[in-house]
This record gives structure tokens, C-alpha cells and sequence, in this order.
């Protein structure tokens, strides 16, 4: 029978970087999106946090309603609701055309 090693918890998680990552800079990860919760230099590894939740530059005008699944733009680096970025989880708060930021639970 296989056997698990427990490694952390998971809710922040070693990273990486490849290039300089800035302290609270979004990180787009293959599948989801991580928080930087330190400097972290290009080859260095730091702390990311990858659950919780976060208020994130929106796009404009963009209107996101509580519960929609958003995602980070990598081209405009902030949340909208198309599909062609990288999940980073869901609003917790709606954002009205005129809204620049949103609060999304990163999961």
C-alpha cells in the first residue's frame, strides 16, 4: 500500500520565481493564481499564498456579480470573467461598471 508524507498545510506554498516578483504581486501560476507574501528575486524561492481573500484590480467596465467564477487577465494583469486567463476563483463581492477592484476568495 502507497503511504503520504505530509509537506504544509497548503494554503501559502513555496515558489520559484523566474523572473523578480514584486511583495503582493499577483502570480499567475499554470491552473490558478498565487499572492506574494515577500520580494521574491528571479531564481529565489519565497511564499505564496494561493486561498483567502483578496481585493484585485478589475477590469473596466466590466460588471462581476458575488459567486461569479473570475479569472486574471495575464495580458491586462487584473480579474474579469472571460475565460482566456488563468483561474483565480470566484467574487465575494460585486463590482459595478464604475469599479475598479474586486474581492475574489483565491482557491
Amino acid at each position: 500500500m502507497a503511504t503520504a508524507v505530509h509537506v504544509q498545510k497548503g494554503e501559502i506554498i513555496d515558489y520559484t520565481a523566474a523572473s523578480d516578483v514584486g511583495y503582493l504581486e499577483v502570480v499567475p501560476l499554470a491552473a490558478k493564481i498565487g499572492i506574494a507574501l515577500e520580494p521574491i528575486a528571479a531564481g529565489a524561492t519565497g511564499s505564496l499564498a494561493v486561498t483567502e481573500i483578496w481585493e484585485l484590480p478589475a477590469a473596466a467596465p466590466l460588471e462581476i456579480a458575488a459567486g461569479d467564477a473570475v479569472y486574471w487577465n495575464k495580458t491586462n494583469s487584473n480579474i474579469d470573467k472571460t475565460n482566456s486567463g488563468v483561474l483565480a476563483g470566484f467574487a465575494v463581492t460585486a463590482k459595478t461598471s464604475a469599479g475598479t477592484t474586486v474581492r475574489v476568495k483565491i482557491d
